[in-house]
């Protein structure tokens, strides 16, 4: 999205085109302010909707959990399929609570691990670049990781202009800054002064700038920016991961910093960053985006054929 659709503001929305936007963020904002509790509970009711109504989604989720998971049973992996849905559901609620009622709600009901790593890594002096992941909880764990510290973030700005806003806006809380998914410089600049920024790399932008790593042992392109970055400004690469508990709480994760890392090799450094998600997700499978088509770009002489047939 242009700079210039980066400056509307509300007023630039009164059109009546834009009224059905304005009853869906209303009524997000009316679900954001509901217990937790209930938004789970609405989510799950949700997801197992999408689940059979969006066939589509379901056939990339199956392919990829099949693909990712193939030492657990048939029923194992269509379990997770329908939990897939239930916690990308619950995620937009959560999104919208993170958006509208702030951080505090959930200050006492997370914990982070590995807090510590975070620290020594921004004690250096030097730009820290979250390796983040697509988790369900992406938008809260920008939330939450506000409780304890400070990042920019990158997004794809959204098609539709007035939901841009809202949600660039409701990020800007609690990211300092968000940075189009473009804005390279802008990411390298705040680096080299030292920022933190949260930076996720597990998906399928395509051949260009990308190498084949293994991910979940199944080659994944993956872009080769995030050691180019790294080598350029000297920042330390953090994984940083997010989850909702049983309990009902949230668990944030800060693991050591990669080393020996970048290492000049593309396809090993692509190594490293894969296997530091793949071992986030595996702590909640369920809680990952398995409904992106992760391996939609397969190797030369590869059949192309994983997600046809839906």
């Amino acid at each position: 999205m242009s700079e210039e659709k980066r400056d509307l503001t509300y007023s630039d929305f009164i059109h009546p085109r834009y009224w059905p936007t304005w009853l869906g963020i209303a009524l997000l904002w009316l679900i954001a302010h509901t217990p937790l509790a209930f938004q789970r509970g609405l989510g799950i009711l949700m997801g197992r909707a999408a689940y059979y109504l969006l066939p589509k989604r379901r056939h990339i989720a199956e392919v990829n959990i099949n693909l990712c998971f193939p030492e657990l049973t048939s029923d194992q992996r269509q379990d997770l399929v329908k939990s897939a849905f239930d916690n990308n559901a619950i995620g937009y609620f959560e999104a919208a609570s993170a958006w509208f009622t702030g951080k505090e709600r959930f200050r006492s009901i997370t914990k982070a691990h590995g807090l510590e790593n975070l620290q020594a890594a921004q004690a250096k002096g030097k730009g820290v670049i979250l390796l983040g992941g697509h988790f369900t909880t992406l938008d809260l764990g920008g939330a939450l990781f506000d409780i304890y510290s400070s990042a920019a973030s990158m997004q794809r700005d959204h098609d539709n202009p007035l939901f841009n806003l809202v949600m660039t806006r409701a990020r800007s809380k609690f990211c300092h800054p968000v940075l189009s998914k473009d804005d390279l410089r802008g990411l390298i600049r705040l680096l080299k002064n030292g920022k933190t920024i949260w930076y996720a790399t597990d998906q399928d932008y395509g051949r260009r700038g990308s190498v084949f790593a293994p991910f979940f042992k199944v080659p994944a392109a993956t872009i080769t920016t995030t050691s180019r970055i790294a080598q350029k400004t000297g920042s330390l690469v953090v994984p940083f991961s997010h989850f909702r508990n049983k309990d009902g709480g949230y668990d944030i994760y800060f693991e050591p910093a990669l080393s020996n890392y970048p290492t000049g090799d593309d396809v090993a450094d692509a190594k490293a960053t894969n296997l530091a998600i793949e071992n986030a997700i595996r702590r909640y499978p369920a809680q990952y985006l398995w409904m992106h088509r992760r391996f939609k770009t397969e190797p030369q002489g590869k059949s192309h054929r994983k997600y046809s047939g839906k």
